[in-house]
């Protein structure tokens, strides 16, 4: 299983009853062309090849299924990448904003709402057809899941997950191209649409010769990261008949609601300006669901001790023993009560404050202290995200941060109505894949209520977000 994302791009082996053999991951660079600041596929394939070499030698590989974030777009021509996807972080990619937002579909047609930089495919297309270059205009476009499956197979394809992820290209509700993007003509240009778990072909020829893998290798479409730490979660039996939200943890946290039919309606008044939008599920149903960028604000918010103490594992993750957990309980609950916090926002632009600056007290050198603090808030924004979309009854949290007591047990407290849950499955994103495969494939992971921390957060809650507001 190939997982590209933002930060990481990471392959995982995996055996026919689902059990983990072997895990290779990567930082992203952040290359440039041109001046313009692309995504790492330049990078990406030369470590893949290896990876892929290696996972060859440990025994017969037999699919190979791509996940990737949703902001990424690439244009091909023929067998060959003709342009790099933009990195959506870039600033640059957004110079022509207001002409672009003149375009775009009404929120409640598509899903996706406004966002920063390049974020919105539709903007970076927008971007590029700018530049005059008319080969531009006439490639074929593929989502970053799909370029990956294009690249291993050559066989390009869309796929809805990654397709109605905030791209200002799809209206979910009536299953269809967006009025934007047919009228610009991207519509027709992107590849043939097909399920998530389609298989395209075998491995072309060339990734034959490079990596020694066999030609029987079948390449799945592939989808929407977030979307598949979804359908992992789903596979969980307490969620059934359910409403029942899941929570990813990583550089994204992204609250994905599965209403009951009868919450339904409730899609349709998601706030635009507050970074909520609908995704699309492999099914092709819609999600209510909320972001704020939680693990690349602990990380800013924590300094230069975070990359120290993540390569102990202790940064974002569990506390490393019970003695520190029991430190950092003891400094949560103490700033509860004095009431110190952390407003948003250290990434402007995204999450439920998109316009508010971020105001700090003091800076502190002590890492249990800045880690716990810095959790803290991301309870707090997540407890805000989670009200945006309704979520109620059932809340599953998985990725990385579902290992920090602080963030768990802080959330559950916020939360008292909700059945907080959490999962010890290390590879949630990679597991959802798996059931491309084999649908019938379980988890293996343990699911565990979290218990709230002892105390009443409300009033230490209603000051942050009085304060948050005035940010705002």
């Amino acid at each position: 299983m190939l997982d590209v994302g933002k930060s990481l791009s990471k392959a995982t082996l995996w055996d026919e009853v689902g059990i983990c053999v072997a895990h290779r991951s990567r930082p992203n660079r952040h290359p440039t062309a041109g001046g313009n600041l692309i995504l790492d596929a330049a990078g990406i394939e030369p470590w893949l090849e290896s990876i892929l070499k290696q996972f060859a030698a440990l025994g017969p590989v037999l699919s190979i299924i791509p996940v990737a974030h949703g902001a990424g777009i690439a244009l091909i021509r023929g067998d060959r990448l003709l342009c790099a996807p933009l990195d959506y972080e870039w600033p640059g990619v957004a110079r022509d904003r207001g002409v672009y937002n003149l375009q775009r579909d009404e929120f409640t047609d598509t899903g996706s709402p406004a966002l920063p930089a390049g974020l919105n495919l539709g903007m970076q297309l927008h971007w590029l057809e700018s530049l005059g270059k008319s080969e531009y205009r006439r490639r074929q476009l593929l989502l970053w899941a799909q370029y990956w499956a294009w690249n291993l197979s050559g066989v390009a394809a869309s796929e809805l997950t990654s397709l109605g992820c905030h791209s200002d290209l799809w209206r979910p509700f009536d299953k269809a191209p967006s009025r934007l993007s047919v009228r610009r003509g991207w519509a027709e240009r992107l590849a043939p649409l097909q399920p998530a778990d389609a298989v395209l072909g075998p491995l072309t020829r060339d990734w034959i010769e490079r990596t020694g893998l066999s030609a029987r290798v079948k390449v799945y479409c592939g989808l929407h990261d977030s979307n598949a730490a979804l359908l992992a979660a789903r596979s969980q039996g307490v969620m059934a008949g359910r409403d029942a939200t899941v929570l990813s943890t990583g550089t994204w946290f992204v609250a994905m609601r599965s209403p009951l039919p009868k919450s339904a309606p409730w899609t349709l008044k998601l706030p635009e300006t507050r970074d909520c939008l609908i995704n699309v599920d492999v099914e092709g149903a819609p999600i209510p669901s909320a972001r704020f960028m939680g693990g690349r604000e602990i990380e800013m918010l924590v300094g230069e001790q975070y990359a120290r103490a993540d390569n102990s594992n202790t940064a974002d993750a569990g506390c490393g023993d019970e003695a520190r957990c029991l430190k950092r309980r003891d400094i949560a609950l103490r700033a509860i009560e004095a009431g110190e916090f952390i407003l948003p926002s250290a990434v402007p632009g995204v999450g439920p404050f998109p316009n508010a600056k971020r105001a700090i007290g003091g800076s502190t050198s002590d890492i249990d202290e800045a880690t716990t603090k810095a959790h803290l808030y991301a309870a707090l924004v997540a407890d805000v995200s989670l009200d945006l979309v309704g979520s109620c009854d059932t809340l599953l949290i998985d990725g990385r941060f579902s290992r920090s007591p602080v963030f768990v047990s802080t959330l559950a407290a916020l939360r008292p109505d909700t059945t907080v849950l959490i999962s010890d499955e290390e590879h949630g994103v990679a597991r959802g894949a798996l059931r491309l495969v084999n649908l019938g494939l379980g988890s293996s992971a343990t699911v565990q209520p979290v218990a709230p921390l002892p105390i009443d957060p409300s009033p230490y809650r209603k000051q942050w977000r009085e304060a948050a507001e005035l940010l705002s």
